[in-house]
């Protein structure tokens, strides 16, 4: 079965090749997954049909980065109304993190409108003028620990080749860096206090989580689960490439 669509100017040339070449029309159908009618009408002509337009262009964002950090924010916070609206709930005790995202909203998507709302002890941003579902296909009924979440091809090329976007992301939805303190007494009876920065990850979404940590590990960073829904990052070279690109959230 094949499924009609506008074709291009270069379609009509494929077309005309294979005709010189001497295939039928049967064969160019099958080879091209046109119509049989579409190769029998355009035998006969010397010129594309008027109608003929370029065919779209797949869509991609146009800054990859900006992409793969607001999809990291959406794993997190994000949830998509119908097709065209793009809520993301935001915890008002970090300004910096809002405002980013919505830069990275403009950034990703320059014809999208932005808009903020107020609630007590969060901030919801809106983000309108873009077919969401198309954008990040990830979109779906129910919870997301209650579904699964995988990337599709162009998204995971995209996060692949800017991770520490797409972990920046996951973190300011879903993650913290925190400093860890604790005491013990030593074998000569004095009690030690000790700290250390450690970062933490957490998801219900066994899927979500297994994002992070495949972004973590393609840049080198060593992680623990904690529990059911927790990743730790405590390993002191992987806590300094964190706060290369990610640091404390204000």
């Amino acid at each position: 079965m094949f499924v009609y669509r506008r074709y291009s100017p270069s379609d009509f040339r494929r077309v005309k090749a294979l005709i010189s070449s001497g295939s039928s029309d049967y064969e160019i159908a099958s080879a091209l997954k046109i119509p049989r009618s579409t190769a029998q009408n355009w035998r006969l002509r010397d010129i594309p049909p008027r109608t003929l337009k370029p065919a779209p262009r797949v869509w991609r964002p146009s800054d990859g980065a900006a992409y793969s950090y607001l999809l990291g924010i959406y794993l997190g916070d994000g949830h998509i109304v119908g097709a065209s609206r793009l809520d993301i709930y935001m915890d008002a005790s970090y300004p910096a993190v809002v405002e980013e995202v919505e830069r990275t909203i403009a950034t990703a998507y320059p014809t999208s409108h932005t808009r903020r709302d107020s609630r007590p002890g969060s901030i919801r941003i809106v983000g309108s003028g873009v077919d969401w579902s198309k954008a990040i296909p990830q979109h779906g009924a129910g919870k997301k620990h209650e579904r699964s979440i995988e990337l599709v091809d162009w998204q995971r090329a995209l996060t692949e080749a800017n991770p520490e976007a797409f972990i920046r992301g996951l973190i300011h939805s879903d993650g913290c860096r925190c400093v860890n303190e604790f005491r013990t007494r030593l074998p000569s009876g004095r009690v030690a206090s000790y700290s250390y920065p450690r970062y933490f990850f957490s998801n219900l979404s066994a899927d979500i989580r297994r994002l992070f940590t495949d972004h973590c590990e393609q840049i080198g960073i060593r992680w623990t689960q904690s529990n059911h829904r927790n990743i730790s990052i405590s390993h002191r070279a992987s806590v300094a490439t964190l706060d290369e690109f990610v640091g404390p959230k204000s």
